[in-house]
């Protein structure tokens, strides 16, 4: 026994000496350090071609068979990052096959020209509209088609943890159902038109500062007990599987101290067992920390293909022979060497191929026609951009998303909508009303790296390039002008001409104020945020303006243009603020948009029904958690304590009175709710599927975890938690354990960033035991409908957001309430409608961290629907 543990511990510990690296011991801990170590889980399930993935799968197979190793290399290894796109993976002339094209972004086609700027994923979010969303998809997926893309780098879904994250615009705000009915119906209305959808950042990727990436020196490692994975971070990829999703990246950082990119648990345990994943991971960009442990934990493609940016020649052509790669021509070595099996290979290739299939790209799909480098037709003396126009009128949809998910959150005394005919003098203020003065033609002008003009989309690798922009001041005089020339309207667009904007805000009747906040991905710094936000109040000044404007107007109305919640307490409950927009970032029609919810005289003239995706706190640290902005660490400790409760349901469970709870929004109609009713309509069935198959038993020589305390149950697993696999069974199919265990035979601590793949290799199974895609079906079936009547007691027609929350048995330590449906109703004044909204047999289940299974939480539900998390209108219950 002595033996084997020891070539255990050198297998995980002595990587460097095996050709992986570690980055070492940290020089910090925190308490309990040792529970945060993710498992190994080995080896890889291949692929297995369930469900409607079949034919695809065995096409794939076939395809894969006639290749030599050098081929299938080239569909592993991105070439640079001086190709055609922002990912280009290497080319199989003898067979015809033209490679793939990734490209960005999560909101449209990203580095070319003649593609539509749309709605951020903060702002489809906000929309809560499932049609509105799957309408975004189909738009984004039609012009990365249209450009020739394979793979559109998107959605993303990261959760919203920390409120200044930098990214979180790009994802859906901080409600793990919420965030999965917006992933499902993108990848559906992307994958319809036959693009490669992605799914990112997997996982626990929720702030920049110390992500990693390109050798950093500092890795952050998010700590997440297993309970909360699934419940909360895991929900929306595995709702992404279930919809059939392509593709899935796995991110820069570290979970449980073992970077995603070859974390074995995650990505061949979670993803590609656990939810029956067919599809193929691929790396973030320079993700990668080594290259035989990412190809045994399940990693299928390596993006860009070299090893880090500014670390050697980036412009190596033919994978097969890079040099300056983790894998290229290294990984062929791996193959010959025995470290890493062929067979891998095979199944790395298989399952991208398989993607292309499925998505009927093998038939007439278009070739790439534009270059990221340049919007130039030549390069070099190459065509390089065709300059196809892909923008179709997705124009439309961009605007009816941007009106829809404009949320009202003040209106005192009907101050809005406007109407031309009351109005005689207007004053706009505020840069953020206006184009923006520089045309500055860069990379960083193209990522969007500023905050000059109007803000419609954060910055970084999330972005697109405009078309047009049509601001706020542009569009508001517009429609008055069509109206009525004789208004007067002033903009003032300096925000620290303080003396101009109170004397033409005292002279107004009417007066807009805009104001933002911006944030976006870590390799860019804008006025000192280097990617997350250094505080939560707004930029340039705002509450100066606001509270100048507002001074001096008696009529001020503030309009938002802000990437996540931005503290209001300073001026939102001034007497002469008298409304509030918040618009997020609308995109191209971000004008017109607003100008639709402003006034009531338009012929585009729209109710505002957008609802928060987040909550907007009274004080920033009313939040659960916050950035980590410095750290002496090598790899910085970012404990998940809150455990399932972020967002609203840390201010539920901690009696935290919000400003703006999630969910909320208010109309220019009213509601009235009626007639609560719960039927149950299918029979509840096991969650498991009868392909799957337990893990190889393992002797245990550390005490388990205590699965009852979330910040107990702290691995991955959440049982067995220091466990150690000899040797000898490493050969067989899928065996779980925990690296932690090799503190109790080694005189120096586990490192924090131990590798959760052993270097050893493993054949695969003979086969596949993964369950159904997106794990066991019956979770997946309806078990109850949930019916009753909304009426609009009001004068105007609207539609109505009617939210479902649920209390669970008290027994079970979730949430005091969690959202589990909802629906978007457009009513006329008097109407009644009856709403009905389902529950799967997941959505009354929890994840039980002993049998690593969903069960279902036995007992009394309390069922609460209302137009808010805190605005409950019917309360009921039932029994499980």
């Amino acid at each position: 026994m002595g033996g084997t543990l020891r070539l255990f511990a050198v297998i995980l510990l002595g990587a460097r000496a095996l050709g992986d690296v570690t980055t070492g011991i940290p020089d910090a801990a925190p308490p309990g350090f040792e529970e945060w170590i993710s498992p190994i889980f080995l080896p890889t399930p291949p692929v297995a071609g369930i469900g409607d993935w079949a034919s695809a799968v065995q096409r794939a197979r076939t395809f894969v068979q006639g290749l030599t190793l050098e081929e299938k290399i080239n569909v592993t290894t991105g070439i640079d990052i001086f190709g055609r796109c922002v990912g280009n993976t290497g080319t199989i002339p003898r067979v015809g096959w033209k490679g793939f094209c990734l490209e960005d972004s999560p909101l449209g086609v990203r580095l070319t020209d003649f593609v539509s700027a749309g709605p951020a994923g903060i702002n489809a979010a906000a929309t809560w509209d499932v049609n509105l969303i799957k309408a975004r998809g189909v738009a984004m997926g039609q012009e990365h088609r249209g450009k020739g893309v394979n793979v559109a780098l998107g959605p993303m879904t990261n959760m919203g943890r920390q409120a200044a994250a930098g990214r979180n615009w790009e994802g859906w705000g901080g409600d793990p159902f919420l965030a999965g009915v917006a992933t499902a119906a993108t990848i559906e209305g992307m994958q319809s038109v036959g693009v490669i959808a992605t799914v990112k950042h997997y996982i626990g990727n929720e702030q920049e500062h110390f992500r990693g990436g390109s050798e950093a020196a500092q890795i952050y490692s998010s700590n997440i007990d297993d309970k909360t994975l699934h419940e909360v971070y895991l929900w929306p990829f595995s709702e992404a599987v279930k919809a059939g999703v392509g593709c899935v990246m796995c991110s820069y950082n570290k979970i449980n101290q073992t970077q995603a990119c070859q974390n074995s648990k995650l990505l061949n345990g979670v993803l590609k067992e656990e939810l029956g994943f067919q599809g193929f991971i691929v790396s973030d960009w320079t993700a990668m920390i080594n290259g035989v442990q990412p190809a045994l934990a399940g990693l299928d493609m390596n993006m860009p293909g070299f090893i880090g940016y500014g670390i050697g020649p980036q412009d190596e052509e033919d994978p097969a022979t890079a040099t300056n790669s983790w894998w290229g021509a290294a990984i062929i070595e791996m193959v010959n060497n025995g470290s890493v099996p062929e067979s891998r290979i095979d199944d790395m290739v298989t399952r991208t191929i398989a993607a292309w299939y499925k998505m009927g790209q093998d038939t007439g799909y278009p070739d790439v026609s534009f270059s990221q480098l340049t919007e130039a037709t030549f390069l070099n003396g190459e065509l390089v951009n065709e300059h196809v126009n892909v923008q179709g009128d997705h124009y439309k949809i961009i605007r009816e998303i941007g009106a829809a998910s404009t949320i009202l959150l003040k209106n005192t005394d009907g101050a809005l909508p406007l109407q031309v005919k009351n109005l005689k003098r207007v004053g706009i203020f505020g840069s953020d009303a206006g184009p923006n003065p520089d045309v500055v033609y860069s990379v960083f002008a193209h990522s969007r790296g500023c905050d000059q003009g109007t803000l419609a989309m954060g910055w970084g690798s999330g972005t697109a390039n405009f078309p047009y922009l049509i601001d706020p001041l542009a569009a508001i005089t517009a429609h008055i002008q069509d109206i009525d020339k004789t208004v007067v309207v002033e903009g003032v667009l300096d925000d620290f001409n303080l003396a101009q904007i109170g004397n033409v805000a005292s002279l107004a009747d009417t007066c807009l104020v805009f104001v933002n906040a911006d944030s976006g991905e870590g390799y860019i710094t804008v006025d000192g945020n280097a990617g997350d936000r250094t505080n939560l109040t707004l930029w340039h000044g705002g509450e100066t303006i606001i509270s100048t404007v507002a001074s001096a107007c008696p009529n001020t109305i503030v309009v938002q243009h802000v990437v996540g919640p931005v503290l209001v307490e300073s001026w939102i409950d001034h007497p002469n603020v008298t409304g509030v927009l918040h618009a997020g970032l609308p995109g191209q029609e971000s004008g017109n948009a607003l100008v639709d919810v402003l006034f009531s005289d338009g012929s585009q003239a729209t109710n505002p029904s957008g609802r928060l995706p987040y909550t907007i706190a009274k004080l920033r640290t009313d939040y659960a958690a916050d950035i980590l902005y410095t750290s002496t660490m090598q790899t910085p400790q970012i404990t998940y304590n809150e455990g399932v409760n972020i967002d609203y349901r840390w201010f539920d469970l901690n009696g935290i009175t919000p400003r703006f709870e999630f969910g909320f929004g208010l109309s220019y109609t009213t509601f009235a709710y009626s007639g609560l009713q719960t039927e149950k309509i299918g029979a509840a069935r096991r969650a498991e599927s009868p392909t799957s198959s337990a893990a190889v038993p393992v002797p245990s020589i550390i005490a388990s975890t205590n699965p009852a305390s979330p910040s107990k149950s702290a691995n991955v697993t959440g049982s067995e938690s220091a466990s150690v696999v000899p040797a000898s069974v490493t050969s067989q199919p899928h065996v779980s354990s925990s690296a932690s265990a090799s503190a109790s035979i080694l005189s120096a601590p586990p490192s924090a960033s131990s590798n959760a793949t052993s270097t050893a290799s493993a054949p695969p199974a003979a086969s596949s035991p993964v369950g159904d895609i997106g794990g066991p079906a019956a979770l997946y079936e309806n078990l109850l409908a949930v019916s009753f009547q909304v009426k609009n007691t009001g004068n105007v027609a609207g539609n109505e957001v009617s939210q479902l929350y649920l209390g669970f048995p008290a027994s079970f330590g979730e949430s005091p309430k969690v959202l589990r449906g909802f629906t978007r109703t457009m009513l006329n004044p008097g109407q009644t409608e009856t709403v009905t909204i389902n529950l799967r047999q997941k959505d009354v289940s929890v994840w039980d961290v002993v049998t690593q299974k969903w069960v279902i939480a036995s007992g009394t539900f309390k069922v609460m629907v209302g137009s808010s998390s805190r605005n409950i209108h019917l309360q009921g219950t039932f029994e499980l």
